[in-house]
């Protein structure tokens, strides 16, 4: 779980080489980056902000800027809206393969959390029709969530059902996934075509990751099909590219 106490160890900067050909900035980045592999900063943490650091260390705002920008960049820490920057609990790194991605935040030692944002039945139009093999109009079930790993949001899910799952409860998918809901329920899910790309943020995506507008994110595509062929859901998710990534095997021939 996230720690809202704000962490700085002085004691790490007390003796910054302001003379030498090392910069100031990689030095701090540096001594950061030590900080909170040893756990010195723990997982969660809040770091004072850059005002403040400045000041302690008697840098320009710039030079602290660079130093905690280097550890964004490299998936240590997570620039949040309204709360600061935080050390990640650890990076997401998902295997390609057909699984939830809450079965793969549990199975990795991380704690998923779900928040409703859509549970509603809808028309098809003529791309959900094709993607879900019904006909225009039909009706079909549409999920929206938001995941979070640890209480740091890293995703928003939007998937689409047949109208047959319309009885799925918002308390089976706060407490669980949506794969295993469906293997509860006795679906078979064989088989899935997959995309994976990348976009900027859209709508309220930004909010709902904590993220700035024109951000960008990762983006997976994805139909379903059970071992009979009929296709189980079709989703568009989008994913934090700095606290996740996607992982695969690749086999010469």
């Amino acid at each position: 779980m996230s720690d809202d106490r704000t962490y700085w160890p002085d004691e790490l900067f007390a003796d910054l080489d302001r003379t030498g050909p090392v910069p100031l900035y990689f030095q701090v980045s540096s001594r950061l980056e030590a900080a909170i592999h040893s756990g010195a900063i723990p997982p969660g943490a809040r770091l004072e902000n850059e005002i403040s650091i400045a000041g302690r260390l008697g840098l320009s705002r710039p030079t602290v800027r660079r130093a905690i920008q280097e550890l964004v960049d490299r998936g240590l820490l997570v620039r949040r809206r309204g709360i600061g920057t935080q050390v990640v609990q650890g990076r997401v790194t998902r295997p390609v393969e057909l699984s939830s991605l809450f079965e793969d935040l549990q199975s990795t030692g991380h704690e998923p959390g779900t928040v409703i944002l859509a549970h509603e039945v809808v028309r098809a139009d003529e791309s959900l029709a094709s993607h879900l093999g019904v006909a225009v109009g039909d009706d079909v079930v549409r999920l929206r969530r938001q995941r979070t790993t640890d209480g740091v949001p890293v995703a928003v899910l939007e998937n689409f059902l047949p109208a047959e799952f319309a009885d799925i409860t918002r308390e089976q998918l706060e407490s669980t996934g949506l794969y295993q809901v469906l293997r509860a329920r006795g679906v078979a899910i064989r088989i899935a075509k997959q995309k994976i790309g990348a976009r900027r943020v859209q709508g309220d995506e930004s909010e709902l990751l904590g993220i700035d507008r024109g951000h960008p994110v990762l983006t997976v595509e994805r139909v379903a099909f059970d071992n009979s062929g009929r296709v189980i859901e079709f989703g568009h998710h989008c994913y934090r590219p700095d606290m996740y990534s996607f992982e695969t095997t690749l086999v010469a021939k």
